[in-house]
């Protein structure tokens, strides 16, 4: 087949700019190849060269005696005592879950369960953090109900409990849907598996599933702007299957136990480009592929297509040559494709080859790391005009403005269509706070959380950063969970804008400060930009994933308060309303600053809370909504009753941060209060549980009346 022609359009359609076009010439002294054109496209696009972040990313706080590996390979890994780690990463796969939400959704589901158990991890655990368009939109409800069966449909098949995550509504994602996608796995920290080809002459292998002309050009699409073009976008998104992956779990660890594997990493953006080109770069090696090895489903495929293809359920590895029938024996008994497709090369070199001819041939450390990096003009996001009146309102119809709002509604709708219970050992499923499963076969478990406030981050992007990772630290440690690192999904628009820019660089500062406060250092990671539609970008959404360590069920809270217990608040407050969900949602505004985090307070106020967890029924941390909100969903949980001693709405209200609600009897009360003065935490009793009425001050309304909007309103609104 003749390659086409390279002009300035199909140049322009790979996301090259003229600068960065004249580059390849300067390192080739040549023009490239209409294959080699589209190795470089996908090498240097913003989803896998990070071109535009990798400045401010080396930033971030990566180490600590807890991590075993920090970014730069498949996943993080997170040292969790007696020879066991923790394997965890989140990616994004928002620009596919837009144009085609299930196999968006679904795909992205398999790809970051695939970066974890490339790693030698089980996955014993998933998440997702999803982001929608108001619900009146059009395409809102389609684009729910396709993500969600897409997450559901993938996670249940494969067979991994989803435990958490989040959904939130909002005009700014109406043409730009977010899907962030979690995985954690479990493994022996001494059987950790890495991506770093070593070894020259050592044969390449292909593992799984055939390739086909699904997801061509998917890296690519995922690092542009959408436009009303957007439906041409379709081929690029990929197509899963959750029973090959499964298959291909089983194949992969069993090898690992051979020795056979040397090192491994998943085709995911860029396929079997970014795959081989990141093995080679990372072990100093050059690699050969003859892509007449590669297992096909489609005939007449080009060298081009099957480089940039993303079919799902991949594999590339580098294989001792003395174990290749052994595993070769392990894949045909799982049924599924075995190929040696190259081998590794002394010299700086990615030779490709088709049909007895060159394709292309390139050196590979100019693909990966010594691609394009920019340090984009940006200004800092102009200080926020303080709140100029903070609104009254009866704080039951605050309420119910809160509950009535699918952001803030139960969002059972959404959880009850994952498996939470699979491999049965959920402890604590979505809906009660961090999601909680066991270390099979120990004492321990691990908690997981996702969070961010995205309308503080466009107010005040550095307390924004900082509040997310507040947050994820007072989820875990509400759940007397110790945490021990994060992950982060960074959301934004487009990184060429300078004011975009400066979202992004005062969220990676607050995030930066926060982690290393906090002690919960970034050990993996993914940059998603350019997620804008006609020029109108997102909310800057930098969702921070964290993982906690529970030692036993001693440390465990996962409680319900109890008649007559105390309702206890820890720390303090000025009722900052500023940003707040209850202005949003009652009020249709959008003003103030946000919250202040202050740091020192959040690590005194959480270790507080995890010492003294055997005089707690139930805690929960205090984010939107205040005490109200927070206050009711501990009630509506437990089917009784709250009578809070406030009806101000800034007391209400209010979301001052390092704050947390805590349920317990007289007794317990009194020692937590003789606690917290030797702490010096600040400590209030606050209201009562008990009965069938939510009370705020005089105000009051039927526990059930308020717990049948707060169960219903989000299937009526997008269900």
């Amino acid at each position: 087949m003749q390659e086409p022609e390279l002009t300035e359009d199909l140049i322009a359609a790979h996301g090259f700019t003229a600068e960065e076009y004249q580059e390849v010439l300067r390192i080739l002294e040549r023009e490239p190849s209409f294959t080699e054109m589209g190795i470089f496209s996908a090498m240097w696009n913003e989803h896998c060269s990070y071109k535009s972040s990798k400045k401010w990313l080396r930033t971030l706080p990566t180490d600590g005696p807890q991590v075993i590996c920090g970014p730069g390979e498949n996943a993080g890994i997170v040292d969790i005592g007696d020879g066991q780690a923790v394997v965890f990463k989140m990616e994004s796969h928002n620009h596919p879950s837009y144009i085609e939400p299930y196999q968006g959704a679904a795909t992205g589901v398999g790809g970051i369960l695939r970066d974890v158990f490339t790693m030698g991890a089980r996955p014993i655990a998933a998440m997702n953090a999803l982001s929608f368009g108001e619900p009146e939109h059009p395409k809102t409800k389609r684009l729910v109900s396709g993500v969600v069966e897409g997450v559901g449909g993938y996670g249940n098949a494969f067979g991994v409990p989803t435990v958490g995550g989040e959904v939130r509504f909002h005009a700014a994602y109406n043409g730009n849907c977010l899907v962030n996608a979690f995985a954690a796995g479990l493994a022996d920290a001494d059987k950790i598996f890495y991506s770093a080809a070593s070894g020259v002459g050592m044969p390449v292998v292909y593992l799984g599933a055939k390739t086909g002309r699904d997801g061509v050009g998917g890296a690519t699409m995922a690092s542009a702007e959408f436009d009303d073009t957007i439906e041409e976008k379709r081929p690029t998104v990929q197509v899963g299957d959750p029973f090959t992956e499964k298959r291909l779990l089983e194949a992969c660890l069993e090898l690992m136990k051979t020795g056979a594997v040397i090192s491994i990493q998943d085709m995911g953006a860029a396929g079997l480009t970014c795959s081989a080109v990141e093995m080679g770069d990372k072990g100093g090696l050059g690699v050969r592929l003859n892509l007449d090895h590669v297992p096909q489903r489609e005939t007449g495929m080009t060298a081009y297509e099957m480089m940039l293809s993303e079919s799902q359920e991949r594999m590339l590895m580098v294989l001792d040559p003395a174990k290749e029938a052994e595993a070769k024996a392990i894949f045909e008994k799982w049924d599924l494709d075995f190929a040696i497709v190259g081998e590794t090369l002394a010299e700086d070199r990615f030779l490709v080859m088709h049909g007895n001819e060159v394709k292309a041939d390139l050196p590979l450390s100019k693909l990966s790391s010594t691609a394009p990096e920019y340090d984009r003009p940006w200004v800092e996001t102009p200080a926020a005009a303080p709140l100029t009146a903070a609104p009254a309102i009866d704080p039951i119809d605050g309420l119910k403005a809160l509950i009535g709002s699918p952001n803030y509604a139960r969002k059972h709708w959404v959880w009850e269509q994952y498996d939470s219970q699979v491999m049965a050992d959920t402890v604590q499923a979505p809906g009660l706070g961090a999601g909680i499963v066991r270390v099979h076969g120990t004492e321990k478990m691990l908690a997981f959380t996702s969070d961010v406030t995205p309308r503080y981050v466009r107010a005040n992007p550095f307390e924004g950063g900082k509040q997310a990772v507040a947050e994820a630290y007072r989820n875990l440690c509400a759940v007397g969970a110790k945490p021990l690192a994060t992950t982060d999904n960074l959301n934004f628009g487009n990184p060429e804008k300078p004011e975009i820019m400066g979202q992004f660089v005062g969220a990676i500062k607050g995030i930066g400060a926060a982690c290393t406060a906090l002690d919960m250092p970034i050990v993996s990671g993914n940059v998603s930009l350019y997620n804008e539609t006609d020029g109108q970008p997102i909310l800057p959404t930098p969702t921070i994933g964290a993982v906690g360590l529970i030692d036993s069920s001693d440390q465990l809270i996962d409680g319900l308060a109890q008649d007559g217990d105390f309702v206890m608040l820890i720390g303090d407050g000025v009722g900052h309303l500023g940003q707040s969900a209850l202005l949003a949602e009652a009020f249709g505004r959008e003003d103030g600053d946000a919250p202040a985090v202050d740091l020192d307070s959040e690590l005194r106020n959480g270790t507080f809370l995890r010492d003294n967890v055997a005089v707690i029924h139930t805690a929960t941390d205090l984010s939107d909504g205040g005490l109200a909100l927070a206050a009711f969903e501990m009630a509506d949980a437990a089917g009784l009753g709250v009578t809070l001693d406030t009806s101000e709405t800034a007391a209400l209200f209010g979301e001052d941060q390092a704050r947390y609600l805590i349920a317990c009897g007289f007794d317990q009360a009194e020692a937590l209060m003789v606690a917290a003065a030797q702490s010096g935490v600040p400590i209030a009793h606050v209201g009562r549980f008990g009965g069938d009425t939510v009370q705020f001050g005089e105000a009051s309304a039927p526990l059930a009346t308020l717990s049948a909007l707060y169960r219903s309103a989000f299937a009526e609104a997008v269900g």
